[in-house]
C-alpha cells in the first residue's frame, strides 16, 4: 500500500477561529519530535510525501524547522498549509526549508476571524513571502487558496478586494467574471505561484443530516495521523471519531492490516461508506462530479 501523501498532524493548534472550522473538540497538542521522528521511520514504506495540517497550523510552532529537518534527514517532501497570519513571524529560511515543497496559504481566512492586524499587513506577509520565493527559492510552490465561491457563502466583494491586490503585485489581470462563471480551478500568478478557487466545504460530523455512499480517496490517497497519534482514515476526520489505531501503542502495519481499515477500503472500492462518519461526509461526492 502506497500513498500520495500521509498528513501529519504536527501540531492541532492553530491561533484562528475561522467561521469555516468546526469547533475543537480534542485537547491542544503538539506532536512531540522524538514521536515525530518515530512516525517517519514508520511512514517510509508508505509515501515520500507529507503534509503538516490537518487542524492546526505548522507556522505556529517555534521550532517548526526541527521537524523539516528531521523530513528531510529521512527523505521526506513537506507540504505546509497556513491561514497566513504567522507568515510575517516565520522565517524566509525556515519557509522555503529544503524539504519543503510546497505551500498553501489559505486567503480566505482572513475575513472569517477577528484579526488584530489590516488587510494590509495581511497581504503584506502574502507578497513577501511570494517575492522571496521569485528571487531566491525556485524550487517550492505557492497556491494562494481562495476557497470560498459557493453562492452560498459568497465572499464577492472580499474577492474583489483580494483580486485587485493580488493584480497590483503580479502585474496581471484576474478576471472575476471568468472565475465565477467558468469554476476554474486555478490560474497562474508567476512561476510556480497559482492562484486556487474551490467552493467551502462541509467538515463531516455525526450530527449532520447529509446521508450518502459514494467512493472516496481516503486509505487509498492518503490517510491522517494526528497530534496524539491516532492514525485516521482520511485529512477530515479531525477529532479521530473513525480511530483506526494509535502509532504509540500499534505498528502502523498493524493498523493499515486491520479488518476495519480493510473494510472501509472494500467499501470505497464499490462506492459504498461502511464507516457513519463516511456516510455523512458530502466532500467525497466531489469526486464523481
Amino acid at each position: 500500500m502506497k500513498f500520495h501523501r500521509v498528513h501529519v498532524e504536527v501540531t492541532n493548534i492553530c491561533g484562528l477561529a475561522c467561521t469555516f472550522c468546526p469547533p475543537k473538540v480534542k485537547p491542544v497538542k503538539t506532536m512531540p519530535l522524538f514521536f515525530f521522528e518515530y512516525v517517519l521511520k514508520e511512514l517510509r514504506p508508505y509515501t515520500k510525501s507529507l503534509a503538516f495540517h490537518v487542524m492546526g497550523d505548522p507556522l505556529t510552532l517555534s521550532n517548526l524547522v526541527d521537524y523539516l529537518e528531521l523530513a528531510e534527514k529521512y527523505g521526506f517532501e513537506v507540504e505546509l498549509t497556513t491561514s497566513g497570519y504567522y507568515l510575517s513571524k516565520t522565517p524566509m529560511e525556515v519557509l522555503f526549508h529544503a524539504s519543503v515543497r510546497q505551500l498553501n496559504i489559505s486567503l480566505n481566512s482572513y475575513n472569517k476571524n477577528s484579526l488584530n492586524l489590516t488587510f494590509e499587513e495581511y497581504m503584506h506577509a502574502v507578497f513577501k513571502a511570494c517575492g522571496d520565493k521569485l528571487q531566491s527559492y525556485p524550487k517550492p510552490f505557492i497556491n494562494l487558496r481562495v476557497w470560498n465561491l459557493d453562492e452560498k457563502s459568497s465572499e464577492a466583494e472580499f474577492n474583489s478586494l483580494l483580486f485587485e491586490k493580488l493584480e497590483g503585485f503580479f502585474g496581471t489581470q484576474i478576471d472575476t467574471d471568468e472565475i465565477y462563471r467558468d469554476k476554474i480551478k486555478s490560474l497562474r500568478l508567476a512561476p510556480k505561484i497559482l492562484l486556487n478557487f474551490d467552493n467551502y466545504f462541509e467538515w463531516p460530523s455525526l450530527g449532520s443530516s447529509h446521508e450518502s455512499d459514494a467512493p472516496c480517496h481516503g486509505l487509498k490517497s492518503h490517510i491522517g495521523i494526528l497530534a496524539d497519534g491516532t492514525v485516521v482514515p482520511c485529512c477530515l476526520d479531525a477529532e479521530g471519531v473513525i480511530n483506526l489505531g494509535n502509532l504509540h501503542e500499534t505498528a502502523l502495519k498493524n493498523i493499515l492490516d486491520s479488518s476495519r481499515a480493510k473494510a472501509i477500503v472494500e467499501g470505497f472500492a464499490h462506492a459504498k461508506a461502511v464507516e457513519e462518519l463516511c456516510k455523512k461526509c458530502s466532500y467525497k461526492c466531489r469526486f464523481n462530479k
